[in-house]
């Protein structure tokens, strides 16, 4: 049988429990037999300043992820030069699968809501299913319904042909791939948050793993 695969990219600067539990909830919600998380070495829509380092963020996710089921990390994006492309890391990670894996490409509804933004942002739609998730945005703010907001996006512009289909929360086109939209469990936590609370000398219990937590602590990072 097919296995299928989602990937799953961000800074995770630093990964938390919003991070983990929506993943959790993906690989179980789409029945994937793997998650990968890949950090990105240089996101080209993010601010770098506090930016940890690639190796940092690759340790803390590592140890976040340690004994749950199904999920995975990958460094394809650590190993490439110059900005961290969502088309260029897909086509990439295509390579390393079975010809007849089915693979996911997972974003938030941030993201997503700027994708006419991205690099080739109309072949990613041609070559890969996206699956589109509310969550708080960097601010910690809580997202409207993802199916929603997609359906807006959707009913305009270069992302016009899109229709809902009948059969869940899925997007189709006759000529692209179809867009998913899933609401995993709300929760107010950010990484801006995380970072934010660090430098104000404040507890970061509840929001980050415990081992990610220590890791930030010994290595001195976000101060």
């Amino acid at each position: 049988m097919a296995k299928k695969i989602g990937i799953f990219g961000g800074t995770f600067n630093p990964i938390h429990l919003g991070h983990l539990r929506a993943a959790v909830e993906l690989r179980e919600g789409f029945g994937l037999d793997a998650l990968y998380l890949i950090p990105a070495a240089s996101p080209p829509h993010k601010d770098h300043a506090n930016l940890a380092s690639a190796a940092d963020r690759m340790a803390m996710v590592k140890r976040a992820i340690a004994g749950h089921a199904g999920l995975r990390v990958s460094d394809i994006e650590l190993k490439r030069q110059g900005p961290s492309f969502t088309i260029d890391t897909v086509c990439a990670f295509r390579k390393y699968l079975p010809e007849d894996a089915w693979l996911y490409l997972i974003m938030g509804l941030d993201a997503f809501l700027e994708i006419e933004t991205w690099k080739a942002y109309q072949d990613l739609l041609h070559i890969v299913p996206l699956i589109v998730m509310n969550r708080p945005d960097h601010r910690g703010r809580i997202q409207p319904s993802a199916n929603n907001a997609v359906s807006a996006l959707l009913s305009e512009g270069a992302l016009q042909g899109y229709e809902c289909s009948m059969d869940g929360p899925c997007f189709t086109h006759c000529e692209k791939q179809p867009i998913f939209t899933y609401n995993v469990t709300a929760m107010d936590i950010s990484s801006t948050r995380v970072r934010d609370q660090i430098r104000q000398n404040q507890a970061i219990d509840f929001l980050v793993p415990e081992s990610v937590r220590e890791y930030i602590a010994a290595k001195g990072l976000y101060r």
